[in-house]
């Protein structure tokens, strides 16, 4: 199998990079970060229209987007909205023409419609579906991460905890989520590709642990292995709103993650801590 990769540098998508290079497959990458002709919102990128040509099967993981501190500054500006919607029309306009069967990367919140990146996915999944490929859903993927200015939150504890020996949160951490660590997550998204024309697609595939954390645990797990202050504000969840999806277990018929939330944070630490 050829797969190329769009969004290859990023969290998830260099994660799955690795993961497929130890298997045998040809790896096409594909990210903005490697090369400016490498930017997905040039109408008519040729060289994305060659790549996906030469493909087997394609993973649609590039998006502008980071973690809370990313989103609660940038997703309500137009350059946010701008970026998503020229990313997005161009790369499904050459899923369209090149017919490749393919992955599209959306998230939880896609119905969080008070959510600007929320609403964006949401349009993401509608063109998925209409050119019959995949979509899965993100629930807080986590693991190493190289841009840290996009840094989500069990990176930014550890970085805070081992550099300054404080954790400072943005809410009061009782907001509960779902992790899960990106080696698991690159597990799923290829047990999806290889049943992807046996998937029940009235069935939504949420890629998460299926196990709720609040924040605060997580700053006590991060805090197991660098001893710091944690100092939670009187602020409540703004990015969520504190809305609560519920996971459609669908997935786990085939899939199951193997990785505990404290496993998944001691090797982040452990990474950082080298």
């Amino acid at each position: 199998m050829r797969y190329l990769i769009l969004g290859s540098s990023g969290q998830i998508g260099s994660a799955l990079c690795e993961y497929y290079s130890h298997t045998g497959h040809d790896v096409q990458t594909f990210d903005i970060v490697e090369s400016e002709d490498q930017d997905l919102r040039i109408q008519g990128n040729e060289l994305l229209k060659d790549k996906m040509a030469a493909s087997d099967f394609v993973y649609f993981l590039a998006f502008d987007v980071g973690g809370s501190r990313y989103l609660q500054k940038y997703q309500k500006t137009f350059e946010f909205v701008h970026n998503n919607m020229q990313l997005m029309t161009n790369t499904f306009e050459c899923l369209r023409d090149t017919n490749k069967p393919f992955i599209f990367a959306s998230s939880q919140m896609s119905n969080m419609d008070y959510s600007p990146y929320g609403t964006l996915k949401r349009l993401g999944e509608w063109y998925t579906q209409i050119l019959d490929g995949i979509t899965v859903k993100f629930w807080n993927v986590y693991g190493v991460e190289k841009d840290l200015d996009k840094s989500h939150v069990i990176t930014d504890f550890i970085l805070k905890a081992k550099n300054d020996g404080v954790i400072s949160m943005l809410t009061d951490g009782t907001e509960e989520r779902q992790f899960l660590y990106s080696e698991d997550c690159c597990e799923a998204l290829h047990t999806v590709q290889e049943n992807y024309l046996s998937l029940d697609r009235s069935r939504e595939l949420h890629i998460t642990n299926h196990k709720w954390s609040t924040i605060l645990d997580v700053a006590k797990e991060v805090a197991k292995t660098f001893p710091a202050l944690i100092l939670p504000t009187a602020c409540k969840d703004s990015v969520q709103n504190n809305k609560k999806n519920e996971a459609d277990p669908y997935i786990l018929n085939f899939w199951k993650p193997k990785t505990s939330l404290a496993e998944g944070i001691k090797k982040i630490c452990d990474y950082y801590g080298d």
